[in-house]
């Protein structure tokens, strides 16, 4: 029976095509060495190529340990597919043994904001930044999450939560910078906080504090306001 290429395999059963549909979790090992392969050759398809790849070994801990003859021994795997094989199974043994980056811990509101005036107080723009904390209070990841006026329409807390569930935080601390160099809180500005602390309880996060952050001084809206209460 003639297999069929890959071009005849209907759209919706493509590899990249599943993985933009229902994430990369959905895919089973053949999709996913499929993409990794790209193309099959003249007698497979990609799908059945990386079929035929994935039986020659009993494990997927045996073919990463295959080497460059190895895996040249599956027809239609040459030297260039089975040098990007390698890289790419090294590069995830090299992710799976690596730690998130620590930027150091916070301790008090005063160790905040000292960290925070150090990244913003000299921005000519205003700037949304969000700290990522572990259960140790950790800063495990940074990031600018906006830039200009912050409102809840603009800077949108899905936009923050959907960066935090990709690491094992624990709390956020959101600092944002005032180019006038005036600390005092808007009504956007407690609005903001009020809805991401909202939107916290919901996730299991806890929102620790919001500071703004002015040339030469900070304000913390967890000691100067009760909105956290």
């Amino acid at each position: 029976m003639k297999l069929p290429l890959i071009q005849e395999v209907p759209v919706d059963s493509l590899p990249r095509e599943r993985l933009l549909s229902f994430g990369d979790k959905a895919l089973s090992n053949q999709e996913l060495m499929a993409i990794l392969l790209r193309t099959g050759w003249r007698k497979d398809n990609v799908i059945v190529l990386a079929g035929h790849l994935l039986k020659r070994f009993e494990s997927l801990h045996e073919l990463g340990q295959a080497s460059i003859e190895e895996l040249t021994q599956t027809p239609g795997i040459g030297p260039v597919k089975a040098i990007e094989i390698i890289a790419a199974l090294e590069l995830g043994r090299r992710c799976a043994s690596s730690q998130l980056p620590k930027y150091g811990q916070i301790t008090s509101t005063r160790s905040a904001g000292q960290w925070l005036m150090i990244e913003m107080a000299d921005l000519q723009q205003e700037y949304l930044m969000a700290l990522f904390l572990n259960t140790k209070n950790e800063i495990i990841k940074k990031k600018t999450i906006f830039i200009g006026t912050v409102n809840s329409s603009v800077a949108h807390p899905r936009e923050i939560f959907k960066e935090a569930v990709k690491y094992p935080t624990a709390r956020i601390i959101l600092g944002h910078n005032h180019p006038s160099g005036d600390v005092a809180p808007s009504t956007a500005d407690i609005q903001f906080t009020k809805r991401m602390i909202e939107c916290g309880q919901l996730m299991g996060i806890e929102i620790l504090d919001h500071l703004i952050i002015g040339h030469e001084d900070y304000l913390s809206l967890h000691e100067s306001t009760d909105i956290f209460d």
